[in-house]
């Protein structure tokens, strides 16, 4: 067997019980005990010997990642639990997936491509903007487009003190005060398509995610899911996985 030191944090996540942060604050509140010992910082490595308890009970074996595809519907905000009680994503997903973490999210008004992961530490490298991952997008906008400042996002631009990376924008078609864009992203930063076409004078009126990374939302229809196979995620994601046990 393989016998891998890391972060007690990332092993849980790994395990499919938390993502890191959520990890972090059940060792921080005294619900995790590594060989009988409470812990009570997440700054401690762990191997396949080690065993971890949380709240009373043994973490189970690693499982291996699973990487699934969902056509996010508009009207649906991606997070576990909503403070207002809107609908979320993972009220809408077939139990028999299991606990799933998103990969990155959609705000609520967005439809479209959504990674879901049972790893949480690989959907934190999926997020990175350093793998390199480009987001593209179907924009719907309305107001008047101006070719030359979309072509000038292509250098980035700052909004109210923040910055935003290059931006690469096409236009596929125009009728009346409507325009359907093109645009492609790296970052993914908070509506960050949304304020920077306000800024130009543009209203996003649909946004929908088409591809992220190497991964397609092709013909999947509206509100379902679909695993990707094992071999696909160990030829795309190989890097960011565990070593095979042996």
């Amino acid at each position: 067997m393989n016998i891998m030191n890391e972060r007690i944090a990332k092993r849980m996540a790994r395990a499919g019980l938390c993502s890191r942060r959520e990890a972090e604050r059940l060792i921080l509140e005294g619900h995790v005990f590594v060989n009988g010992e409470k812990i009570l910082s997440p700054a401690l490595n762990v191997s396949e010997a080690d065993a971890i308890v949380v709240k009373g009970k043994p973490l189970e074996e690693k499982i291996p990642p699973r990487l699934f595809r969902y056509h996010k519907p508009a009207g649906l905000v991606t997070t576990a639990r909503d403070p207002q009680g809107r609908p979320t994503v993972f009220q809408h997903l077939p139990p028999e997936i299991g606990r799933v973490i998103s990969v990155g999210r959609l705000d609520m008004s967005s439809e479209g491509l959504l990674l879901l992961t049972n790893d949480g530490g690989l959907a934190r490298y999926m997020e990175l903007p350093s793998t390199g991952w480009i987001r593209r997008y179907r924009v719907r906008v309305y107001g008047p487009v101006d070719g030359e400042k979309l072509s000038n996002l292509a250098n980035g631009i700052t909004l109210e003190g923040v910055r935003y990376g290059s931006m690469i924008v096409t236009i596929d078609s125009q009728k009346g005060s409507n325009s359907w864009l093109s645009v492609a992203i790296t970052e993914g930063k908070n509506r960050e398509i949304r304020k920077i076409m306000q800024a130009l004078g543009l209203t996003v009126n649909r946004l929908i995610r088409v591809s992220y990374g190497p991964f397609q939302l092709g013909t999947l229809p509206k509100g379902a899911v679909e695993e990707i196979p094992a071999r696909v995620i160990r030829d795309q994601l190989g890097k960011a996985l565990p070593p095979k046990s042996s």
